[in-house]
């Protein structure tokens, strides 16, 4: 098969495509990506064919991050930048299903134009999802970052929750009326629910967390599937010389990181870390990404590093504090360490909660975060041996995932070419 992903967003939301991709490519099948101009590089290097899609949805464009990693108007940000090029998009979706001949097109959460351009254009399609929190169900309790305190609205039962949820979902429907506007434009006909119910394929939806996260609720699409996640972070490259020396000249640190997004919005995030650091009488590691700015120097007790792979690094710390995106929280949970999550905007809240449940982590809100509240966060989860353990643990049962290939199992057992249902 030749299958097409489009795919917008952070590391994170790349990631897990790059993941299955490569599990794809290794059975046989031809793969390509279409997404930002960003990721060209890292794509191409992965071996796979790459396409440009506008709009060019860059993490170091830190005027953008600022904006949509706001706690409460960050989603509605997204979308309407997003939804701003979704012609100029679909336009690009068009001319590279037109180059590439898929048999398949994989959606991403953003990908608004990728339903559009399937229904028009006679293309199957399957969608991914990372987080639960995109299901929105009555039957989960769920953080919406805008308003934190609805989650608490759940204990009222799924019928109660539901209508809220159904109120809130009618309210966002005026932030999608240009997907609806389009549609018109190329022919279709209108949905009902572009952000949320339709954004879900009706053939195959890929849920790429664990079931430890999420497990599938009643209301959630039958077709979907719950893979587990998928890793990739470039992990056939071994750690740089300068990090291992660090890692070996002490006892393990506290690894502080923001992923690939906020981490160009730290705001005071890091000089707090050092300073709970030093409280706790701990080594830190801080990743502060490719453009740093002012941040503390290196020496025997912190070490300083833009980027380091996940996988190789998370199972060297004494703890972990990050900021709650949907890969970065695997990484740290298969890792099998304690955790601090400070989440920033998005789905990072609703991961920070599910974590929460494992009772490996706790959660300080990034507007509170500082060396006080981060200090006496992180005491506790270094001190407790059950904690530890259990960490260890569901890191194991995690590391047993393989949510590439589970994910690529189901596109071929939906999509084979004897399969035109």
């Amino acid at each position: 098969m030749r299958i097409l992903f489009a795919p917008f967003g952070s590391l994170g939301d790349l990631h897990p495509v790059l993941a299955l991709g490569l599990e794809l490519r290794g059975r046989g099948h031809t793969v390509a990506l279409v997404t930002s101009e960003y990721h060209r590089e890292r794509i191409t290097s992965a071996g796979l064919d790459f396409f440009p899609a506008v709009p060019d949805l860059r993490p170091d464009d830190k005027a953008l991050v600022r904006a949509t990693m706001d706690e409460r108007r960050g989603p509605e940000e997204v979308f309407r930048f997003m939804l701003a090029q979704l012609a100029g998009t679909y336009a690009d979706y068009a001319r590279t299903i037109g180059a590439f001949g898929p048999d398949v097109l994989v959606t991403s959460e953003l990908a608004y134009a990728g339903p559009i351009a399937a229904e028009k254009l006679g293309i199957r399609w399957a969608s991914i999802t990372l987080s639960p929190i995109s299901f929105l169900s009555p039957y989960d309790e769920t953080v919406l970052p805008q308003m934190p305190w609805l989650s608490r609205a759940h204990a009222l039962g799924p019928r109660v929750y539901g209508a809220v949820l159904a109120l809130l979902k009618r309210l966002a429907g005026r932030i999608a009326a240009p997907i609806n506007h389009f549609r018109r434009e190329v022919g279709l006909d209108p949905v009902k629910a572009p952000l949320f119910d339709d954004k879900h394929s009706p053939e195959l939806v890929l849920a790429m967390f664990s079931h430890l996260i999420g497990e599938a609720r009643p209301d959630w699409p039958p077709q979907t599937i719950v893979t587990g996640y998928a890793f990739y972070d470039g992990t056939d490259q071994e750690l740089d010389g300068e990090v291992a020396e660090f890692l070996d000249a002490g006892p393990p640190p506290i690894v502080f990181t923001l992923g690939s997004a906020a981490v160009f919005d730290p705001g005071a995030f890091y000089d707090e870390s050092v300073k709970a650091a030093m409280n706790l009488r701990r080594r830190a590691l801080l990743l502060v990404g490719p453009q740093p700015g002012d941040v503390p120097l290196t020496n025997e007790t912190v070490g300083v590093f833009d980027y380091v792979p996940f996988s190789k690094l998370f199972p060297r710390a004494a703890a972990i504090v990050h900021q709650g995106g949907s890969g970065t929280t695997g990484q740290a949970i298969r890792a099998g360490r304690p955790m601090l999550i400070v989440p920033y905007a998005h789905d990072q809240p609703d991961n920070a909660l599910r974590a929460s449940k494992l009772r490996i982590s706790a959660t300080v809100r990034r507007q509170r975060y500082n060396a006080g509240t981060a200090t006496r966060a992180l005491a506790p989860l270094l001190a407790s041996r059950r904690i530890a353990a259990r960490a260890e643990k569901i890191g194991r049962a995690v590391a047993r995932e393989n949510g590439a290939a589970v994910a690529a199992d189901a596109i071929e057992r939906r999509f084979s070419p004897g399969d035109t249902h």
